[in-house]
């Protein structure tokens, strides 16, 4: 499969990898193990993506309200998320996380990159939210100033850095965005798999493209 079967593709894709309890579960696991199933589908979903020329990506690593969780999940998708990143070092890849780092549920190891770090040749704008939430996001705006906001309020948010989504897919069959990016995601197509994160195969992700090439993208317009 190559480029050339697509007549159009998303600039931006937003991720939801949901699944890998119930993936654990299912295969024999205990549900913090299914975290750890999840990084190298993120890592073969990159190289696909890399490979097509799309231009940033956007991954959901956990949110504030999966902290409520109990502490020894918690504990593995934090412990996910750390071994992502340092693996993510050596690709080639722009990344910012984007998350509330004053948490002491924020992996420190993350506070780095909370500002954009380029590794390699910076091919692919990487965004990763950890320990993020959309009310945390949005909430930003109000300790901002007007010359910032400037008449649009998607210059004052935590997430700013982040540019509009075209296309989000979801794993796991869930039907909703979970606080996904609030702003970014307003005008984004949905796609949805049925399939459960860890167990990623690149058709998958090929159907999400082939479904998106018939989607009318009008903005509103």
């Amino acid at each position: 499969m190559n480029e050339k079967r697509f007549k159009r593709l998303p600039r931006h894709i937003g991720i939801i990898p949901d699944g890998n309890r119930r993936w654990a579960v299912k295969n024999g696991y205990e549900k913090q193990d299914g975290y750890r199933f999840g990084i190298q589908p993120g890592f073969e979903l990159y190289r696909l993506c890399l490979e097509l020329g799309i231009q940033e990506m956007t991954f959901y690593g956990f949110t504030i309200d999966n902290t409520k969780r109990p502490a020894v999940q918690t504990r593995a998708f934090q412990k996910a998320c750390v071994d992502a990143v340092q693996n993510l070092a050596n690709q080639d890849a722009d990344l910012l996380i984007v998350g509330n780092t004053n948490s002491p549920l924020f992996p420190p190891e993350l506070l780095p990159y909370s500002e954009r770090v380029k590794f390699g040749r910076g091919l692919m704008k990487i965004n990763f939210l950890v320990n993020y939430g959309w009310n945390w996001d949005l909430s930003c705006s109000l300790k901002n100033t007007d010359a910032k906001f400037n008449g649009n309020l998607a210059n004052t948010i935590a997430s700013a850095d982040i540019s509009r989504i075209d296309l989000i897919i979801r794993w796991g069959g869930r039907r909703r965005l979970s606080g996904f990016l609030p702003i970014q995601s307003i005008y984004a197509d949905i796609y949805v798999l049925d399939e459960l994160w860890p167990d990623f195969k690149p058709e998958q992700f090929y159907r999400a493209l082939e479904w998106y090439q018939e989607q009318d993208v009008t903005l509103g317009g």
